[in-house]
């Protein structure tokens, strides 16, 4: 290689390190790129951060709550203690995403996709996830109560000791997922799909648990605390 030729490399080479920086120091915005980011608690409560990227970021003690988040991109993102409570997360992807104990409770997740995502310990009370994919996922531990997943799908998931008390779960598909503890107290399970009995009898229930036809509530129900 001939020294003008090598000289032009290195400094094409140095102009490409800065841009790559500066995406992370870029305020937060409609289409910012956080890629590859690492943030920490930062208020983004009630932002307008429409199609904005983070994907693979590490968010850390974040608060998102009421933000608008549409179509943006969490794919294998680390989101720990993260709030994204009341968010509007309309077409996000959160697929292969990994959330520990985060809230988004009453968040609304319509269109988007948590296949392969591991939502473990976290909060999603009252979320609206009507149709979403949370297929071949780790749920283990998380809160679903109230929630509206119907049509949703768990199939191959893990959602054992994970809460649906009085979600709604017509035509939810629990095809293959592994329920061991899963408490559906409350829960009307009769317009779910894939469910057997071998699963009913690894999860909880009590008296106002419904089943769907063909299958019969266990002797161990209401299970112990």
């Amino acid at each position: 290689m001939s020294p003008l030729r090598r000289t032009l490399g290195v400094c094409a080479f140095a102009l490409v390190l800065p841009a790559a920086h500066a995406a992370c120091t870029d305020p937060a915005a409609q289409k910012v790129d956080w890629t590859g980011c690492s943030k920490e608690r930062l208020i983004l409560k009630d932002k307008a951060l429409q199609e904005a990227k983070f994907a693979r970021a590490m968010l850390v003690g974040m608060n998102f709550a009421s933000a608008n988040l549409t179509k943006a991109s969490f794919a294998a993102a680390e989101i720990n203690h993260v709030s994204f409570r009341d968010a509007v997360l309309e077409g996000v992807n959160f697929e292969k995403s990994i959330a520990v104990r985060s809230n988004f409770s009453g968040a609304r997740f319509d269109g988007a996709s948590l296949e392969k995502a591991e939502f473990q310990r976290s909060l999603l009370t009252r979320a609206v996830l009507k149709g979403v994919n949370l297929s071949k996922g780790d749920f283990g531990r998380s809160v679903f109560d109230e929630a509206d997943l119907t049509n949703a799908t768990f199939r191959y998931s893990n959602v054992s000791r994970a809460r649906f008390a009085r979600a709604k779960l017509g035509g939810t598909d629990f095809t293959q997922a592994f329920t061991f503890a899963t408490r559906f107290d409350g829960a009307d399970l009769s317009g779910a799909k894939g469910l057997t009995q071998e699963q009913v009898n690894a999860a909880c229930g009590d008296a106002k648990t419904k089943l769907p036809a063909g299958l019969k509530k266990p002797a161990s129900w209401p299970c112990a605390e």
